[in-house]
């Protein structure tokens, strides 16, 4: 292992797959950017999104800077789509290196308020979803790698909990999820670590209708009282994957501008 892995991270000619990588026109969601990063070091990208037109987006926007990427459209909640995912990503790079878990929903409310449909929708989607993805990029990565890694997207949301029950609760599995999958798989030479977004400004959130002030507070919400974007939890992703993270694994990264630091009120906006 060198000391000077250079500015491909230890990337280069490696291949990964992004899920949730699509996002609205050229907006900056979190796994568009990871995307778009882990190209940047030389890596060939599996871009994954259930509309496809979202992840084509995101090859193009790839392809125009010069990297290499394919678009796949998929359910990550259907076990047949996840295996005919990876599959595809060995098929069109002839290899699986690293898996970037980026799909999740959000529900404010208490268990009494929650409606049970939505509260199993949410495990469905934000835990069985990486799952399921993890079940068959594992042995391939094994197969074809001898070795990889994989970064399960949460939220600070599991850390400090805020009126958002079902969608805590499905965080803070994603990250138990995260450090039993580092124990079972490390001895193999997979690394599993979480990354834990604060409030962002990406795509999904202006899609919601976020108000100028309520943006404002969110922004005041960090402690350096800057603006979170998609491009931070992206840097997280790439760093985590690459070999600049060769020694850390089951952890969870938080990327919050210090939110989780202090109790400091703010409006209930989805992270």
């Amino acid at each position: 292992m060198t000391s000077d892995l250079g500015s491909d991270y230890g990337l280069e000619g490696k291949v990964a797959i992004v899920t949730g990588g699509g996002a609205a026109g050229d907006g900056i969601g979190n796994g568009r950017a990871a995307a778009i990063l882990l190209a940047r070091s030389g890596a060939r990208v599996l871009v994954v999104d259930r509309q496809i037109d979202l992840a084509e987006r995101t090859v193009q926007m790839i392809s125009d800077e010069g990297g290499e990427a394919a678009a796949f459209a998929a359910d990550v909640t259907d076990e047949d789509q996840c295996r005919a995912m990876v599959e595809h990503a060995v098929s069109q790079f002839g290899r699986l290196d690293c898996l970037d878990n980026n799909v999740g929903i959000a529900s404010v409310g208490s268990v009494v308020d929650e409606d049970p449909h939505v509260w199993r929708q949410l495990m469905q989607v934000n835990v069985e979803s990486m799952f399921l993805t993890s079940k068959y990029a594992i042995p391939a990565m094994l197969a074809t790698a001898k070795a990889g890694a994989i970064v399960n997207v949460a939220s600070i949301a599991a850390l400090r909990p805020r009126g958002m029950t079902a969608y805590s609760t499905s965080k803070g599995a994603v990250i138990t999820l995260t450090r039993a999958m580092a124990v079972d798989h490390g001895a193999d030479g997979i690394r599993v670590n979480c990354v834990a977004p604060g409030a962002v400004y990406t795509p999904m959130v202006f899609a919601e209708g976020l108000s100028d002030e309520a943006r404002e507070r969110r922004r005041k919400a960090s402690l350096l009282e800057v603006e979170g974007n998609g491009w931070d939890i992206g840097y997280a992703v790439r760093f985590l994957l690459s070999d600049q993270a060769r020694f850390i694994t089951g952890q969870t990264l938080v990327v919050d501008g210090g939110m989780t630091l202090t109790g400091r009120p703010r409006a209930t906006d989805s992270q």
